[in-house]
């Protein structure tokens, strides 16, 4: 969201319309109607309105990790040099071009960047945590936890 704009005021309706849609984006505008209790017109003029404000920026699809073949999960801390946190963004770009990358957060604390990855087992973590990142001139040192298991409040 650009400085200058303001935050989009939120009205009961427009929180069910966003919790009809986190749990399933693909829902039709007359099903998100029928359970909010609008019309589909209003549905709609509200979600273009959703979208036009930028309180929704996408949609996207959810992926079942384990399904794909990566069903190992963890969080991932990084944090860098000292002089190689002059160009946080490039090394963020850097993270999210990985192929095993869900996600990075750049963050505060004694860490700079947290990445969710998913790989396929823990030989492929190690691989990615030990030859991949630690091998990075600008890093200074990573901390790896796994994912047993993860809670969607929105399913």
């Amino acid at each position: 969201m650009p400085n200058d704009r303001q935050p989009a005021r939120l009205d009961r309706i427009d929180e069910q319309i966003l919790a009809e849609l986190r749990a399933d984006a693909r829902l039709p505008i007359k099903l998100i109607a029928d359970r909010v209790g609008i019309a589909p017109s209003t549905a709609h003029a509200r979600l273009h309105r959703l979208l036009e404000t930028g309180v929704i920026s996408g949609f996207r699809t959810e992926i079942n990790h384990a399904a794909a073949g990566r069903g190992l999960q963890a969080m991932i801390s990084i944090r860098l040099k000292a002089n190689a946190r002059g160009d946080l963004t490039t090394f963020g770009r850097y993270l999210v071009s990985l192929p095993e990358v869900e996600r990075v957060y750049f963050v505060t604390g004694d860490q700079d960047f947290l990445a969710h990855v998913a790989v396929s087992d823990s030989e492929q973590l190690r691989t990615l945590v030990a030859s991949t990142l630690s091998t990075r001139p600008e890093i200074a040192s990573t901390n790896t936890s796994v994912i047993f298991d993860s809670l969607d409040p929105y399913h």
